[in-house]
Formats: structure tokens, sequence, C-alpha cells
């Protein structure tokens, strides 16, 4: 990684005699050396990405439901170990920035995780129901009329 740092410093001191000064050419070096935020949530995505493919073997989760966390941890490890991938994508796309692609892309996950929230809360309720009306069609056929206290008849104390 040193050996490309010092390609890129050396084309950029190379262009900064071409117009652009020795400033430009230090700020316009790119910082191979990842940040203190970089190395955690790298780590930090790579621990939940294990653990998606785990929840597969163990059986807490579908393979669909966590082959679909595995990417999505595994998407966002890659766009925070290297965020020059991106910049390449959203221009791609023909989106202006990075930032509004990861933007985008979680509003559009976070939609989709609202609907599917939805749709199991509607399927929970529907099976509430249809379980609260098998019990109460159980128990009214439970209650028969001799099951039932009868009236005192006339003349008997």
């Amino acid at each position: 990684m040193n050996l490309i740092y010092a390609v890129s410093l050396t084309l950029s001191v190379v262009h900064s005699f071409a117009g652009g000064g020795l400033e430009s050419a230090q700020q316009s070096a790119p910082s191979l050396t990842p940040s203190l935020f970089q190395v955690f949530a790298v780590v930090l995505a790579a621990a939940f990405f294990v653990m998606s493919i785990a929840a597969i073997f163990r059986g807490w989760a579908t393979r669909r439901e966590g082959g679909l966390w595995a990417i999505v941890w595994l998407a966002a490890g890659l766009a925070i170990a290297s965020p020059d991938l991106t910049v390449h994508l959203a221009g791609f796309l023909g989106i202006g920035r990075g930032a509004d692609l990861v933007l985008y892309c979680a509003v559009i996950v976070m939609l989709i995780g609202f609907f599917m929230v939805y749709a199991r809360l509607r399927r929970l309720r529907r099976d509430l129901t249809l379980l609260s009306r098998h019990v109460a069609i159980r128990d009214a056929a439970q209650t028969t009329l001799s099951d039932r206290p009868t009236a005192p008849q006339a003349g008997t104390k």
C-alpha cells in the first residue's frame, strides 16, 4: 500500500509542477491509512456478516433472510472500507455523489423493511383472530344444556 501511496504522491507532485503548486499536490494525495472509524465499522460489519451466516446454520434464520442480511453487511463493510467504490458506482448509475447513493439505498431498504414488518403484523393479527374464533367455537361446543344450571321448579324448596 505504501507503494501505491508513493506513486500517487509522485503523480500529484508532477501535476503540481504543471500549475497546481505543492499545496494542491498534498491535498489531492489520497490517504490510504484507514481511520479509526473505518477500522471499527469494518470489524463490526464483519462480525454481523459472520453472525448472519451462523444464524442460517443454527436455524435462527431462513436461507433467504440470512443471505439477505449477509449481503447487506458485506456491502456496508465494502462501502466503509473503500468509500471510492460508492463514488464510482454512483457515477455509473448517474447519481452525483457516493453519499447520495448510500442515502438512496438506505431509504429504499428501510421502506422495504417497514413494508415487511407491516405485512407480518397483518398476518399475526389474522392468525390471532382465527385462533380466538377457533377457541370460542370449541368452548361453545363443550357447553351443553346439561352443563347449564337448571331453574328451580315450582313448589320445591
